[in-house]
This record gives C-alpha cells, sequence and structure tokens, in this order.
C-alpha cells in the first residue's frame, strides 16, 4: 500500500490533513471531545509534505518569478478567508495561527530564503542573515520559523532518505515543545502579573495540541515511502482548494455564530 505514493497521493493525503486540521481549529467549540486530538493531529501531516514539493518544484521550476508571483496572487485571495477562520480568537485559539500571513505567505519566503541560498557566495553570511534576520521574520508567518527552516532543510540535506524522514521530525518535535511549554505555562496563569495571548488561550486546546507531532512523524513515514513518480497532475487544485475550504469553514463558522 504505502509503496506506490506518487507525488499526486501525498499531496491529496497532504489537503485532507490540512482541511481535517482547519476544521477543529474554526470549529472547536462544536467538535466532539474524542473527534478533536484526531482532527488535529491530521494538520501535522500537511506542511511536512508540501514543502518536500516547494522544494522539489523550486529545483525544477522553468521560471522561478512567475511561480512565486503565482503564489503571492492565492496567498493575498486566501488572506481574508484565513484571517476569520484561523487567526482571530475564536473558540479554540491556536497560537501557531495566531497570524494574519497564511501558509502560502510561508511558501513564498522561504522559496526566497532558498535563493539566497543558492546565490550567496559566503554561507557564513547567509547563515548570520538567516539567523538574525530570516528567523525573527518567519516568526510572523504560519508555522513560524520551524514551517521556512523545514524548506531549508529539504533543499539541503544531501542523503535522499535523510532528507525525507530528518525535516518532518524536526518540526514535530519543536511543535510538541512548544504544546507542552503552552500547556504547562497555563498552570501557572494566577501567578503571572501580565499574561500574554498563549496563556490566555482555550486550556481545552491546548491539550490537543501535542498531538500534532503525530502528524508529522506520519509525513516522514509516507514521504519516506514516496516512490519519486509525479502520478496525477495537480497543477491548480492545491491553489484552489485553499481559500476555498477557508471561506466555507469562516462562512459555516459565521452562520453557527462561533466566529
Amino acid at each position: 500500500m504505502f509503496q506506490n505514493l506518487d507525488a499526486y497521493k501525498l499531496k491529496i493525503i497532504a489537503i485532507i490533513g490540512m482541511i481535517l486540521n482547519h476544521i477543529v481549529i474554526t470549529w472547536f467549540p462544536i467538535i466532539p471531545a474524542g473527534l478533536a486530538p484526531v482532527l488535529y493531529a491530521a494538520g501535522g501531516l500537511t506542511f511536512p509534505i508540501m514543502a518536500y514539493f516547494v522544494t522539489e518544484g523550486y529545483r525544477h521550476t522553468s521560471n522561478f518569478k512567475r511561480y512565486i508571483l503565482r503564489l503571492l496572487l492565492f496567498a493575498f485571495i486566501a488572506m481574508p478567508f484565513h484571517i476569520m477562520a484561523l487567526s482571530l480568537p475564536l473558540g479554540g485559539g491556536n497560537i501557531f495561527y495566531y497570524t494574519f500571513f497564511n501558509i502560502l505567505f510561508t511558501i513564498v519566503f522561504s522559496l526566497l530564503i532558498l535563493k539566497m541560498y543558492d546565490t550567496m557566495k559566503s554561507r557564513v553570511l547567509f547563515w548570520i542573515i538567516y539567523i538574525f534576520i530570516m528567523v525573527p521574520i518567519g516568526m510572523l508567518l504560519e508555522w513560524q520559523f520551524i514551517g521556512v527552516t523545514m524548506v531549508l532543510m529539504f533543499h539541503i540535506i544531501k542523503n535522499e532518505n535523510a532528507r525525507r524522514i530528518v525535516p518532518p521530525i524536526f518540526a514535530g518535535v519543536l511543535n510538541l515543545a512548544f504544546a507542552l511549554l503552552a500547556g504547562f505555562s497555563m498552570q501557572f496563569t494566577e501567578y503571572l502579573a501580565y499574561v500574554p495571548d498563549i496563556l490566555a488561550m482555550n486550556p481545552d486546546f491546548i491539550r490537543i495540541m501535542p498531538t500534532f507531532i503525530i502528524g508529522c512523524l506520519l509525513a516522514s513515514f509516507l514521504l519516506y515511502n514516496y516512490n519519486g513518480e509525479q502520478g496525477k497532475r495537480m497543477k491548480w487544485l492545491f491553489y484552489v482548494i485553499y481559500p476555498v475550504h477557508l471561506a466555507i469553514l469562516a462562512g459555516v463558522g459565521l452562520a453557527l455564530g462561533i466566529i
């Protein structure tokens, strides 16, 4: 079953994981308690798989500027729906999505970093700029610095098996660490004079956040079993589904009064 995973099948799995994850984030107050962790964990599948194929797209694109502009177009189209569905303080609330800049902006920023990595002659200067400039900027984006670093890892790791396995595990471990930190901090809010957004989040939602690592680990397993074939073409499917599913989630959330 897992020996015949082409790019099309992996991208479909990533899209399904994204939709399930966004359902629980947007509609958390009405999602059954037993189902919420499963839906949230599914989101860990999405960006590791998409990040891998972003680096593949970067390596094979014939027109880098057009690639960037296409992503930016859909990033701006999706922006108002992303803000309504994921970035406003909803019933669930999620520090990892508390940003106005959706995942397509993260991909664009990551691609610019890859181009910088390949064109800069000084590796030392690149890493100085990356650590002190790019990482702080990445904190403003969805998936924060974890996302852009994962894309970079997919690009610079040479061994193909390690390249498919290590970045998703890295992302999952860091997401788990931040989720546990959020849960730990919630236990001591009464002792703090200043309570930032992460501590004001719904404690019930924070309890499901550690499950995200499950999806990341599964993404690593699926990428390891990728057969290297393209499969069916999906040129515009993800670009269209991304804003459309956010618009539907936001619309239903408004209708139900949870946004």
